[in-house]
């Protein structure tokens, strides 16, 4: 086989080095336009995992490497004049300048032809006289855009400005530094890659970076290899109090924006695309190197025959080799895309609490959780917990004030909601059973449904959409509070759960608007339309715009249509409290009624009720009013918004940062923010609490509690949520269908029985798990095993251990 590969750097060199080894027959190629030892950038970092792969793949690289690492465990945040410190981690760095030497001497010794200060021939000439072609050729990859109609590459160049720097000083651990500047927060990754010298990332956002006079600087011509010194000088200046005189050390330093690349199809005949060609991953998570090391090893795999003696199936090898990265690839991505996003919001979390901020930095990417660094570092969760719990106790009562010793965790530490103790952080979501008579009369489904949930565990139990008129269902089986039947068919289930659990209960008020007359769903989020013969109705809506093709057209409310369901909402409210509910939440997400108001999308009047924002708002912010008024002084109000509407020219989080501003102004004691489902043609960027930094923006720039909720599953990340400062309370919906007794489960899994874990008394036997299979193992071992070292530094002659000082409280393992 002859192989040609495109770029000398680390995914193009060790590929080389891995696929002559597995194979000395084969002729390798590289080309590289630049010298052997020319580089950009300075250190690179890897993770334990791939460092695994690498000694398993050619120990002879792995040694040679081993012998130049500078090997730590802790990451050191600083933030507001404080350092707090993370251990249990495993990091190992050495000069990019090395690593390349490392593999261009082990290529060289396997017999691999290197070609340095070459442009490679057209990759279609390549494509015609090798065998394969492997496009290894960087971020702005020259392959990749020839072939642009079959890679069908996605390139998203993201807000923040970013320069690579180093310092001439040995850096202990990985370290974050956070500068609170008069332009904007200046932040800094950096991390030792030698015994002289740490690389040192200065980023920052674009509109900091303007404020900070760096657009100016960075307009000046600049010739290859030259760096911004004006630049460079500047970020000294910013940094100073941080760099205790060191010098920042240049290399073709200059300006960057982060582009992330992704691509529909990583290959194309005998053409295939390796490392930051195919994708990249945001540097905040360390990942850049560890990809295209992690990219030749599978390919270099791939290309092995089974049987060895048989030729390589080549379509069959690179389409292995895909479908095994593609899914690690795009994991990496999700978690990168998160963190970049984190620090593009920086300025946004810059007001917590030391402790608080730097558990949500280390957690940014929510692939590392709560749980995850107590496994590494119990010291620093028990401390987090306790500062969590402490916090948690002001503002309470006086007989909920004093925490337990230890502390509860943080899911079970209680809440003051408007004036309302909830025992704990769990909220049971609003989940629509579409069980109601057509008269609108809850029964015995939802007793059990609500029930269950209460009974479970969970704080604060909320209804599905309760229509507020008949006009205002989703289907003819939505219950309603729109008569006074209604109200004794919910006092029922109230007293249940009142009288047999410690859980508050709450209603949503909902209208259903231009989604409704539909029947019950069977899939997605609304059922077919019902005709008028069919038991339908008709609609209306802000604008006469339907849901969708086959649906009725709504009729747009006049003013004295509004007045009439803002009088429908306020008495609704009304029966609300003579049920016996404890909360209620006002629906307007989700492109009901009140939604379809704030949303441009569904919103195309041309009176006061529509336009701006403002006028948007104005009807959502009536009825809130109306319901505020209706409702005791003493019991919570709630709103839920749809953050976003996941469709190009809808709702943008800042706007839902203005809406829940002007919804707490309202009255409104709480925001649950959820997003989409305004549009059907919506592309929502599903994933694990996916919804959450919606609700951690809102929290942050609307000064208002929030409850985060979709796409949680695990405990581990409802308490990594409330630690972080995300959302206030948590709202579960499918995995409280799953397990209606989920928090109490969780409970019973922390080992946690205090507080917040009240089991009800019919089910306190259950408290304790049944047993299991399995036995008891014998322990055959003279002495224990050494207790695991958590906190390890670098220092030049040798990485040390050290306990942390009483600064240094953080733990995180770097993603």
């Amino acid at each position: 086989m002859r192989i040609a590969v495109i770029g000398g750097g680390p995914a193009g060199l060790y590929f080389a080095a891995l696929a002559q080894e597995l194979d000395p027959a084969r002729r390798i190629t590289v080309w590289e336009r630049n010298d052997p030892a020319d580089t950009f950038g300075f250190g690179v970092v890897f993770s334990d995992e791939t460092l695994g792969g690498i000694a398993d793949a050619d120990p002879r690289v792995f040694a040679a490497l081993r012998a130049e690492f500078a090997r730590w465990s802790d990451i050191d945040i600083h933030y507001r004049g404080t350092v707090r410190t993370c251990g249990g981690n495993g990091f190992a760095a050495l000069s990019r300048r090395r690593l390349l030497g490392i593999l261009q001497d082990r290529c060289r010794e396997l017999g691999v032809d290197l070609r340095f200060r070459t442009a490679a021939p057209p990759a279609d000439q390549l494509a015609r006289e090798y065998d394969l072609v492997v496009a290894a050729d960087g971020v702005h990859s020259a392959t990749r855009a020839k072939y642009a109609d079959v890679f069908q590459p996605r390139l998203d160049v993201r807000d923040c400005r970013y320069m690579w720097l180093a310092v001439d000083h040995p850096l202990e651990a990985f370290t974050f530094l956070v500068a609170e500047t008069r332009y904007g927060p200046v932040q800094v990754h950096a991390y030792p890659y030698s015994a002289q010298r740490s690389t040192f990332i200065v980023e920052l956002a674009s509109a900091t970076w303007r404020a900070a006079g760096f657009e100016a600087l960075a307009a000046q011509e600049l010739g290859p290899g030259e760096s911004d010194e004006g630049s460079v000088a500047r970020c000294a200046e910013l940094l100073a109090g941080h760099l205790g005189g060191r010098r920042l050390l240049t290399n073709n330093s200059r300006w960057l924006r982060f582009t992330t690349v992704r691509n529909r199809i990583w290959r194309h005949g005998n053409l295939v695309l390796l490392g930051d060609a195919a994708h990249t991953a945001h540097f905040s998570i360390g990942s850049g190197t560890k990809l295209a090391v992690e990219d030749a090893l599978a390919l270099a795999a791939a290309l092995t025959a089974e049987p060895p003696d048989l030729p390589v199936d080549l379509p069959t090898a690179l389409a292995r080799y895909e479908d095994a990265r593609r899914p690690v690839v795009e994991s990496t991505q999700r978690a990168a895309q998160a963190s970049l996003e984190w620090f593009e919001q920086l300025g946004h979390e810059v007001g917590q609490e030391p402790e608080q901020f730097a558990f949500n930095l280390l957690t940014r990417s929510r692939r590392v959780t709560h749980g995850s660094l107590r496994t590494r570092d119990p010291a620093y969760a028990d401390r987090l917990e306790q500062w969590f719990a402490e916090r948690a106790a002001e503002g309470l009562t006086e007989r909920h004030a004093v925490p337990p010793a230890p502390p509860a965790p943080p899911m079970f530490q209680p809440y003051r909601l408007g004036a309302l103790h909830l025992p704990n952080r769990i909220v049971a979501a609003p989940v629509a059973s579409y069980t109601a008579s057509p008269q609108g009369l809850v029964g015995d489904v939802e007793l059990a449904h609500l029930g269950q949930a209460a009974f479970g565990g969970a704080g604060l139990v909320l209804t599905g959409m309760t229509a507020v008129s008949p006009v205002g269902r989703v289907t003819p089986r939505c219950p309603g509070l729109w008569d006074d039947a209604q109200v004794t068919a919910w006092r029922r289930i109230a007293r249940l759960v009142h009288e047999h659990s410690g859980a508050a209960l709450g209603v949503q008020l909902n209208h259903s608007g231009r989604k409704g007359s539909t029947a019950i769903p069977e899939a997605g989020v609304l059922g077919a339309p019902l005709a008028p013969e069919g038991g339908g109705w008709r609609t209306v809506g802000p604008s006469p715009e339907p849901w969708a093709a086959g649906h009725a057209v709504p009729h747009a409310l006049t003013e004295a249509e509004l007045a009439l369901v803002e009088e429908e909402f306020k008495t609704a409210t009304v029966r609300a409290d003579a049920a016996g509910f404890d909360v209620v939440e006002v629906q307007a997400g989700h492109g009901f009624l009140l939604s379809s108001f704030l949303s441009p999308l569904t919103n195309h009047r041309g009176d006061v009720h529509g336009g701006d924002l403002a006028g948007r708002l104005r009807f959502p912010l009536r009825v809130l009013r109306a319901v505020r008024a209706a409702w005791p002084a003493h019991k919570p109000l709630l709103v839920r918004i749809s953050a976003v509407d996941w469709a190009e020219g809808g709702t943008t989080v800042e706007d839902a940062v203005r809406i829940a501003a002007a919804l707490r102004e309202a009255g409104a004691d709480a925001v649950e923010v959820s997003s989409g489902e305004v549009v059907p043609y919506e592309r929502p960027a599903y994933g694990r609490t996916y919804q959450t930094p919606l609700a951690a923006r809102v929290r942050a720039g609307a000064g208002v509690p929030v409850i985060a909720v979709g796409g949680y599953g695990s405990y581990d990340d409802v308490n990594t949520t409330l630690l972080a400062g995300r959302s206030d309370l948590v709202a579960l919906g499918r995995a409280q269908l799953h397990d209606p007794a989920w928090t109490l489960h969780a409970a019973a899994d922390l080992g946690h029985h205090g507080p917040g874990a009240a089991w009800p008394r019919h089910l306190l036997p259950g408290r304790t798990p049944p047993p299991t299979g399995g036995r008891e193992r014998p322990a055959l071992t003279l002495r224990p095993a050494p207790a695991p070292e958590i906190h390890h530094r670098w220092r030049p002659g040798g990485s040390v251990a050290a306990e942390p000082s009483a600064a240094r409280t953080e733990s995180e393992r770097s993603d």
